[in-house]
């Protein structure tokens, strides 16, 4: 019988992986070692590659992308790695496999769970899939005091941890709307620099305006109730410059909201870089609507307020491993859409952060009782992330924090009109685009 010689192709950036509290050897030696549970207590970002013998792991935190795709070989399977498509598509042309790609053929290995390969040659077997984050569901009472004061803790802790790690010489940005996520951000980015002595002004909130969206209004309003205006910075951008072609190379999608979002934080990124071509550190409040569960449900039909509260962090996840609308290209929920905020800072050259998406935050929230606190009322929901969050500032942070009504990023940086000149509105026209960048 013939052995086949397995390959593994690692292409992924170590740098690109920051753990806190292990090395990276020691985690690919938990990830192989049969204890998924162990996993959940990596403190950090990571996109992680771990081989024993035929059997190959792969894990990746919410934060980080990462690919992989089977190739054959006549002496066996190759299993390239990666947190792009295009990397990948590189790296077959290269060793004149090209033929084999195509990009729906890669696999996205979705947040929170360890996805093991057996390379044992044709016909290969599908991953098998195990959960390393899983949140225990609805912990808390009805009182919203102790669930916003744990929620902002857990944001504050992380936040700090990260500030920690800033050379103490770098500036640290935070993308600000004025929205309820970027404004608990700031808050919490503001109180960790003062309490470890930080110079505050390395800090500045940045925020994007093509001059016609009313976010920058609201940053003022924002941090004028705070007497913090001296933090605002706009930065000012063209509709002309918005390439939506461009927009879906860097992230490799085609998903309407996303692309538009994604088109945003181009923009933003863009112009940061040009006002200050050695920034690096930006820190940002994606992932705060998917704990909360702060999206319009009616603009969504393949969502009901009960899909919404009764199943575990769909937001984050989609439907989930194992069901028939998760997507093996992609996966599902923050888990493929964080593309949007992770490819535009790094295609740009920015270290980002979302303390958001870390399992300690989302943690919380998912203890939250959206059920009890809602009765599936719709109203109640949208009311809810507002309550608990400034709640939880006043307590943590001691900021009586301005709420305003949710808005898209896309739709706070440009008035709907103009965005719908610039991004069409048919996921079928950006899917073919797409398409086009492998044609």
């Amino acid at each position: 019988m013939h052995e086949y010689i397995e390959r593994v192709v690692d292409l992924t950036d170590p740098s690109e992986t920051e753990l806190l509290n292990i090395s990276p050897d020691e985690a690919r030696k938990r990830m192989l070692a049969g204890a998924p549970e162990s996993v959940r207590n990596f403190d950090g970002s990571f996109a992680l590659v771990a081989k024993n013998g035929k059997e190959v792991v792969l894990a990746r935190s919410l934060d980080r992308p990462l690919r992989y795709f089977l190739a054959k070989q006549i002496e066996g399977p190759a299993l390239i790695v990666a947190h792009r498509i295009d990397a990948i598509r590189q790296w077959l042309e290269e060793q004149g496999f090209g033929d084999q790609f195509h990009p729906y053929y890669t696999r996205m290995v979705p947040a929170h769970y360890l996805v093991t390969i057996q390379l044992v040659g044709c016909p290969d077997p599908d991953p098998t899939y195990e959960r390393f984050f899983n949140p225990v569901r609805n912990k808390y009472s009805t009182d919203l005091d102790p669930i916003g004061h744990d929620y902002i803790a857990a944001l504050k802790s992380e936040v700090r941890k990260w500030v920690e790690r800033v050379p103490e010489n770098e500036p640290i940005g935070c993308c600000f709307s004025g929205g309820i996520d970027s404004g608990a951000v700031f808050l919490a980015t503001y109180a960790a620099m003062r309490e470890l002595g930080c110079d505050l002004g390395r800090l500045k909130a940045f925020t994007l305006s093509f001059g016609d969206g009313p976010d920058l209004q609201q940053c003022k309003d924002f941090l004028g109730q705070l007497n913090m205006e001296m933090f605002l910075e706009p930065i000012d951008a063209s509709l002309e410059d918005i390439d939506v072609a461009e927009t879906i190379q860097i992230v490799e999608d085609y998903k309407i909201l996303d692309i538009e979002s994604a088109s945003m934080a181009v923009a933003l990124c863009r112009g940061i870089r040009k006002k200050y071509p050695d920034w690096k550190h930006l820190i940002d409040g994606d992932g705060g609507d998917e704990n909360l569960k702060d999206y319009p449900i009616e603009e969504n039909p393949e969502l009901t307020i009960r899909s919404v509260v009764n199943n575990q962090m769909l937001y984050q996840e989609g439907w989930g491993v194992g069901t028939i609308k998760h997507s093996l290209t992609y996966s599902g929920g923050l888990s493929r859409s964080y593309a949007r905020t992770y490819a535009p800072g790094h295609h740009f050259g920015f270290k980002g952060f979302s303390p958001f998406t870390r399992p300690d935050v989302v943690e919380v929230a998912e203890g939250i009782p959206f059920i009890e606190l809602t009765d599936y009322d719709v109203d109640k929901l949208y009311a809810l992330k507002g309550d608990i969050v400034a709640r939880g500032v006043k307590s943590v942070l001691g900021f009586e924090m301005p709420i305003y009504e949710k808005r898209r990023f896309q739709h706070g940086a440009t008035s709907v009109d103009s965005l719908r000149e610039n991004i069409p509105a048919r996921e079928g026209k950006l899917r073919q685009k797409f398409l086009e960048l492998y044609s």
